[in-house]
């Protein structure tokens, strides 16, 4: 943001922080729950409040989108080999008999909610499903969509179904989707084809 608002960074930034403080209360769940995909809540509270801001700020929906676009590559992007070879492991681990048990006992907890405001979702490990990888998601309850629709700021949820993209492509896989709950759609289906 340095480059792209020099003048605005220092006030962009405290009141990002300062929007960050009052949203954090409302995903301090987050951090006790027992399903493990409500433990993003935290990071997306963050991302929602610099969109607050940049919003107040009276930024369009392309700049607040490239914004977090930027941000969420720089914060996903391997810093070293070693982190880029271990985003790549899971992929390749996915057949194994100690994979399998780790899905089952995943889906166990993403199943249920660990929080009204969570998430919950059903692991799919049937091959005919996942474009033979063996591993997808079906998101059935976002806690990223109920946060940002607490805040008025629904519309900007598919900036970050966005960022799904660029994960899964870091670990080698195409992200096939037919919709998301930002979207429209009933569920955020995950689907994955090694690249």
């Amino acid at each position: 943001m340095t480059r792209k608002f020099p003048e605005l960074y220092d006030s962009i930034l405290q009141d990002t922080e300062n929007r960050y403080w009052q949203i954090s209360k409302d995903t301090n769940f987050s951090k006790k729950s027992t399903n493990p995909l409500d433990k993003r809540l935290d990071l997306m509270a963050y991302f929602l409040a610099t969109i607050l801001t940049l919003r107040e700020k009276r930024f369009d929906f392309q700049t607040i989108k490239s914004v977090c676009m930027e941000i969420a590559l720089e914060f996903v992007r391997p810093k070293n080999g070693l982190q880029k070879w271990l985003k790549k492991l899971p992929p390749k681990l996915i057949d194994t008999q100690l994979s399998h048990l780790f899905l089952k006992r995943m889906h166990k907890k993403i199943s249920r909610k660990g929080h009204e405001d969570g998430f919950r979702a059903e692991l799919i490990t049937d091959k005919k499903e996942t474009y033979g990888l063996g591993y997808g998601i079906d998101i059935l309850e976002c806690g990223i969509c109920k946060l940002f629709s607490k805040y008025k700021a629904r519309e900007y949820t598919p900036i970050l179904c966005e960022v799904d993209k660029i994960t899964s492509n870091l670990a080698g896989l195409e992200l096939i989707r037919k919709g998301t709950i930002a979207n429209g759609a009933d569920k955020c289906d995950f689907r994955f084809k090694k690249k």
